[in-house]
């Protein structure tokens, strides 16, 4: 099955998703909101953001070495076709959220350890079924 490139790489805790607030989120994102869609929560690594909205999903994958060139993809909740999450373990330090997609791709987000997954399990639940 393909994978999605949500444009975040790597699988070290510094480049895991922490949660932001809400008005951390790049200025340019309200301006591709849809009548009546609102951020729910967000997330950052060094650079890129994941917006958790009540509508979809938002990747901010900010490119090349100025920065200039950014990215935005939308991954609508409606195309969801299942989703999990990992908790974090012991050695394992990050949780995870996965999605796939109708088309048959899948999406993998990594976390750091303080991110409660259980409510973004929540988030998501309410909005996928």
């Amino acid at each position: 099955m393909p994978t999605v490139s949500s444009g975040i790489l790597f699988d070290a805790n510094t480049f895991n998703l922490k949660e932001i607030r809400i008005s951390e989120v790049r200025k340019e994102v309200h301006s591709l909101l849809v009548n009546g869609e609102t951020i729910e929560c967000a997330f950052m690594t060094v650079r890129d953001q994941v917006i958790f909205t009540n509508k979809r999903i938002f990747v901010v994958n900010v490119q090349g070495f100025t920065g200039k060139k950014i990215s935005y993809l939308s991954y609508p909740y409606s195309k969801v076709q299942y989703y999990g999450i990992e908790t974090a373990g012991f050695l394992d330090i990050d949780s995870e959220l996965i999605l796939a997609f109708n088309n048959g791709a899948h999406l993998q987000f990594d976390f750091k350890t303080a991110v409660d997954i259980t409510k973004l399990n929540n988030l998501i639940s309410y909005y996928v079924l």
